[in-house]
């Protein structure tokens, strides 16, 4: 493929990627790394950091051009999934906006900013390090001329309840997800079996309890979540802040998500 047919299709992409569309694809690694520090120098590509790069459209100049957040971070690693508070953000539903954006990947990598955003790498979670179980909730969206890879929100709602200082803390956390009208619970309450955590079943249950009549959450529902919540009294928060034990989900809720006061937990 030429590189101008590459770089109008490819908004971001890697250095591999790149070296795959050529005619000759086992090629000189150093002859695909020249050609594309030439484009770079003549302003048409962006370098995001090694290995990645951004197509600059023809009518901004290179120094002006902010490559799209979520694009970058579907990139930035193989397989990179946008997660947490920045796929709440590519949704729609996260509360504050930020500039920075995770992303689960199976590799360990380096977080690093650019043009003032910052991409923060998170290894898969634990029970999921197989490599059929890591696309579980994983959606591919078309966005910004390019391909976007993000978790689905039923997985999202699983993931900052697992951990909310990730995502901003619990106020940010539980006004985002306040913002979304619809869950399918049958796949919240899968990905959350796959977590293998008692208490993120429990924060995840609580919340769709206190819910329930604005997401329709059936009890049916609960009842499959309440099975996996922990049989010894926990405290919701890592803080263990002082609270009220609610006995369905054996936790002990902070004074200060009762009263919506949102003192600071960390």
């Amino acid at each position: 493929m030429r590189s101008e047919v590459f770089f109008d299709t490819h908004p971001v992409f890697t250095f591999d990627e790149y070296r795959a569309s050529r005619a000759n694809p086992n090629g000189s690694s150093s002859t695909v790394k020249n050609l594309l520090t030439g484009h770079v120098a003549s302003g048409r590509l962006v370098r995001v950091r090694q290995g990645l790069y951004a197509s600059v459209p023809r009518s901004i100049k290179a120094a002006e051009f902010e490559p799209d957040p979520y694009l970058i971070a579907s990139s930035a690693a193989p397989g990179a999934v946008v997660c947490g508070h920045a796929a709440l953000q590519f949704f729609g539903k996260a509360y504050s906006v930020w500039s920075r954006f995770h992303f689960f990947t199976s590799l360990r990598r380096r977080g690093f900013t650019f043009r003032g955003s910052t991409f923060v790498p998170l290894l898969d979670p634990a029970p999921l390090h197989s490599s059929s179980a890591r696309e579980a909730g994983v959606l591919t969206r078309a966005h910004a001329g390019g391909t976007v890879r993000v978790c689905s929100l039923e997985r999202t709602l699983v993931d900052v309840m697992s951990a909310p200082e990730r995502a901003g803390g619990w106020e940010e956390v539980w006004r985002s997800l306040e913002m979304v009208e619809f869950f399918d619970l049958a796949a919240v309450t899968d990905y959350a079996r796959s977590m293998e955590s008692a208490l993120t079943a429990a924060r995840v249950g609580l919340f769709l309890d206190l819910h329930a009549e604005s997401l329709l959450v059936e009890p049916a529902d609960l009842d499959v979540l309440r099975e996996m919540a922990p049989l010894q009294p926990r405290y919701l928060d890592a803080a263990h802040s002082p609270g009220q034990l609610d006995a369905r989900w054996n936790v002990i809720v902070p004074h200060w998500l009762e009263a919506r006061t949102w003192e600071e937990t960390a």
